[in-house]
């Protein structure tokens, strides 16, 4: 199981699509270093062929693969670990059915209370947003960057997400993030490859060996 890297670019796919694997492989490329799998359909037998082929490809890159939602799934496909939003099963809940070497992140949106309680239950990272109107989630509640500030003291890696782009997510790195995660900045381009670099350059201690 990769280690959770220490900063860098998050990529979140962007529900069914038929060059899934080649999309992710040319975001890892590009130089993402986490992964995360989303998709919001009830397609079960596809989900779980996808998210398997999926931990392949990362696993191939070094590079741990996160599924939304899931833990069920998560545990199925072998997945490196799980994404939690405030409606998709506790902490506790994730890490008895996944480890304690699993990584295990916490959507906290605007609120530093939610991303204490997190720190405190084990979380392997928080994540705030929306920072920007996001085409995935246009009804986001919209956080301050102030928040990464805030947020240092508690000890854990920090995610940015919300209609974040290369060219409005400077600010978001100087606060404090440790990750970017994108969607359509990534996923949505014409050169998928150069959009992640793009963005994974924003954060200038990730050397490119470790990509």
């Amino acid at each position: 199981m990769p280690p959770l890297p220490p900063r860098g670019l998050y990529v979140i796919t962007d529900g069914p699509r038929d060059d899934l694997l080649d999309a992710v492989a040319r975001a890892l490329a590009g130089g993402a270093r986490l992964v995360q799998y989303r998709d919001k359909t009830a397609d079960a037998a596809r989900r779980l062929a996808e998210a398997r082929a999926l931990k392949a490809l990362c696993a191939a890159h070094g590079v741990p693969l996160i599924v939304n939602d899931d833990i069920a799934l998560a545990q199925a496909a072998g997945a490196d670990g799980v994404h939690l939003g405030e409606h998709d099963g506790s902490l506790a809940q994730a890490r008895a059915q996944l480890g304690e070497r699993a990584i295990i992140g916490v959507s906290c949106y605007d609120s530093l209370a939610r991303a204490r309680a997190a720190a405190a239950e084990g979380a392997s990272y928080v994540a705030f947003g929306a920072f920007f109107p996001s085409p995935t989630k246009p009804r986001a509640r919209r956080a301050d960057p102030g928040l990464l500030r805030q947020s240092a003291a508690l000890g854990v890696p920090r995610v940015a997400i919300g209609g974040i782009t290369a060219d409005n997510a400077r600010p978001l790195v100087d606060a404090g993030a440790d990750y970017l995660a994108v969607i359509s900045a990534v996923f949505g381009a014409a050169d998928i490859a150069a959009a992640a670099r793009r963005l994974a350059d924003l954060h200038p201690c990730q050397r490119a060996s470790e990509r």
